[in-house]
């Protein structure tokens, strides 16, 4: 029983039922409950134009070897093969000219061998000689090594007079060593701005940052456009700063501040790094999601018509009127719904039914009530709103308003599911993490889904909620 005044809580807890619903920006850093300004541009990576042209000026270079030949179809297959040799370096990468030269020059020899065998095989009276091929993979090896060694320089004479600012989040201590090792190094191209951390913990040289406020202010000011992760656990604690910083525009970097304990090519001031992606859902993706959604919805709701019926009809003469319970709900970027079920319970009124967390066990439920739960067949009309485009099939559950304003200010990362479609069933749930159980731990396994999400880890998902249905627990 619960006291009077008091709502259920996940885990036990018990909160005031006149909690206003207002979202209200976290105090702690972690929870990054703010948004950073829109019109930061995003950071753009590096051009793939001037390697492209660099590739196909040698190729160029190298048909002049063809003097004699019909050079018509000759250049224009050199043309499309080297085309696509190499792509840029992101831009923290230590490597140049002299590191592709293996790449580089592997690739021309191979076109030149596949252009000299199909010469001989369909033209044979313009088979390439010898000399021919050593003095094409010369020329245009050397081109191209030219320009690429051209490429690079001016890239890194950019850097060096325009580096990119950057702040340092982590440990404070383990910020400013990182931070000091990146300003020893200008040729990085890396300026660091500011360390974010908790606490200041006594350290001196680049300001800590320690508010929202400060960093948004940071942000601003120094025009930052990347984001240096230095500690393991920034990730995971620091997870919705890191994509606010995203948002915004920044490129987001995991920098191994101790030891090398992945292999990578990047490297910043000696230190092991590589790119985040603080993806924001399914974005390439989601013309091939929405359309998952709708055939796969769709046709479920064709076959399951007469499941429909039979548990409206079971419903009405059981317990009267009122079959279908209409709830609002939060579904992407914040925006309310109406989601659909099966009446199972009734509450006293339309504040017990907005605010009350559980009644999965309430005893006052009939026993085809209690058998709806049970098998979750009463989510069945969700496939409505799925096929309306309200929900997908996989995604983070929906909640009430109610309760969606408490949890973004109580767990750092809840605000963030919100950036994807809700959906029926999500890796939270395949993982046990329905009804009275722990949001934190839903927060970011939902998180998690989106941050990696994937057209066949949908599936995936789905197959293994309808392998769950078998074996029933109840939501």
């Amino acid at each position: 029983m619960t006291a009077k005044g008091t709502v259920p809580w996940p885990g036990g807890q018990q909160r005031d039922p006149g909690f206003s619903p207002v979202s209200v920006m976290p105090t702690r850093i972690a929870a990054a409950g703010f948004r950073f300004p829109a019109n930061h541009p995003p950071a753009r990576p590096a051009s793939l134009v001037p390697l492209l042209a660099a590739d196909v000026t040698a190729a160029v270079l190298g048909a002049v070897a063809f003097a004699g030949v019909e050079q018509g179809p000759l250049l224009l297959a050199l043309l499309v093969a080297t085309s696509v040799l190499l792509r840029p370096q992101p831009p923290h990468s230590a490597s140049g000219v002299l590191d592709e030269l293996p790449v580089v020059c592997g690739r021309i020899a191979v076109t030149w061998a596949a252009l000299a065998a199909l010469v001989g095989a369909y033209a044979p009276a313009h088979a390439l000689s010898a000399r021919t091929l050593l003095l094409g993979f010369l020329l245009q090896s050397t081109a191209d090594c030219a320009s690429r060694g051209l490429v690079h320089w001016r890239r890194r004479t950019a850097l060096l007079s325009r580096p990119r600012t950057a702040l340092v989040i982590g440990p404070a201590a383990t910020a400013q060593r990182v931070a000091a090792a990146v300003l020893r190094h200008p040729r990085c191209g890396v300026l660091p701005v500011g360390i974010v951390a908790e606490r200041p913990e006594g350290t001196s040289g680049l300001p800590v940052l320690t508010s929202g406020q400060e960093v948004q202010r940071a942000l601003i000011q120094n025009g930052v456009r990347d984001v240096l992760a230095v500690h393991p656990s920034v990730r995971t604690e620091q997870g919705p700063l890191l994509r606010a910083l995203a948002e915004s525009g920044c490129t987001v970097w995991e920098v191994d501040a101790d030891s090398p304990s992945y292999a990578t090519r990047d490297q910043l001031a000696g230190f092991s790094c590589r790119r985040l992606d603080m993806g924001h859902g399914p974005r390439r993706g989601s013309a091939g999601k929405r359309l998952l959604d709708v055939l796969v919805s769709g046709t479920l709701l064709l076959l399951v018509i007469p499941v429909l019926l039979m548990c409206a009809v079971v419903l009405r003469v059981s317990d009267g009127p009122g079959v279908v319970f209409r709830q609002e709900r939060i579904g992407k970027d914040g925006r309310p719904f109406t989601l659909l079920k099966f009446r199972t319970h009734r509450p006293v009124d339309e504040r017990e039914s907005a605010t009350r967390w559980s009644v999965a066990d309430e005893a006052r439920m009939s026993w085809f009530c209690r058998f709806l739960r049970r098998t979750s067949l009463d989510e069945l009309l969700q496939l409505w709103n799925v096929f309306w485009g309200d929900m997908s099939l996989v995604g983070p559950r929906p909640e009430r308003p109610y309760f969606v304003a408490q949890f973004s200010q109580r767990y750092p990362g809840y605000a963030a599911r919100h950036r994807m479609r809700t959906g029926i069933t999500g890796l939270a749930q395949i993982n046990g993490l329905r009804g009275d159980t722990s949001i934190e731990d839903r927060a970011r396994f939902d998180n998690a889904y989106i941050d990696n999400w994937s057209l066949w880890q949908d599936v995936c998902i789905l197959l293994r909620t309808a392998a769950a249905l078998v074996r029933p627990t109840g939501s």
